[in-house]
């Protein structure tokens, strides 16, 4: 982690998954003080782009951290320019630093260097280049719950949907020869609960749908 962002108030670009949150829990582990977190959702506002998941469980999300959130409807079209104006709007608030948990595409950290500059904010990727066990191992003994909300057709079997991930759902990623960590969207995760929730979240998970060669399964937010 660069070592300008200890006491500095940062914005986490926030999925939802174990890759998001654990990018957060490292920065606020060197530093770093959460001011919000930034959603990037579909054209309706209802789900997230990434994830596909409701707009209330990430605001569960947000609320059992204790971090405000804020969500942006967009089309992937529009998305960079949306997500800019975002920051911009952060960046005015006071907050000047941006936290990704990108592992190791270059692509992405690119694009979110150069998107971040243009706002007038500085992008933050405290995953950046870790050893996928490494990563996985930390997941796990910092005691983050992430549940399996995505699988692609063909890669892995959509029966593990809504599993917690463990040591054995790592030895089956392995298994499948595909990367543990899902970097190349082999899988995605929603957490549920780990070191920066104050806490617990509930889910109750539901129907699965094949979507555009991913398998997703519905997750709603417990009531009370």
């Amino acid at each position: 982690m660069e070592p300008e962002l200890a006491g500095s108030p940062f914005f986490c670009s926030w999925s939802g998954g174990k890759d998001s949150a654990l990018a957060f829990h490292r920065a606020v582990r060197h530093g770093g003080v959460p001011g919000v977190m930034v959603t990037m959702m579909t054209e309706t506002g209802l789900r997230s782009r990434s994830h596909g998941l409701r707009r209330e469980v990430l605001a569960r999300q947000a609320a059992a951290i204790g971090v405000p959130i804020r969500f942006v409807a967009t089309t992937w079209d529009d998305y960079e320019n949306k997500f800019c104006a975002e920051v911009r709007s952060v960046v005015a608030g006071g907050i000047g630093r941006g936290v990704f948990g990108d592992i190791d595409t270059e692509s992405h950290r690119e694009w979110e260097l150069s998107v971040c500059a243009r706002a007038g904010a500085t992008a933050h990727l405290p995953l950046w280049q870790t050893e996928r066990p490494t990563l996985m191992r930390e997941l796990l003994d910092s005691g983050f719950q992430a549940a399996v909300v995505a699988v692609r057709d063909g890669l892995l079997p959509p029966e593990i949907l809504g599993r917690v991930i463990d040591a054995e759902m790592l030895g089956l990623f392995t298994d499948a020869g595909v990367d543990i960590a899902g970097e190349n969207g082999e899988y995605h995760t929603v957490v549920t609960g780990g070191p920066i929730f104050r806490t617990p979240l509930r889910l109750t998970f539901g129907e699965t749908v094949l979507r555009d060669g991913v398998w997703f399964i519905d997750a709603e937010a417990d009531v009370g």
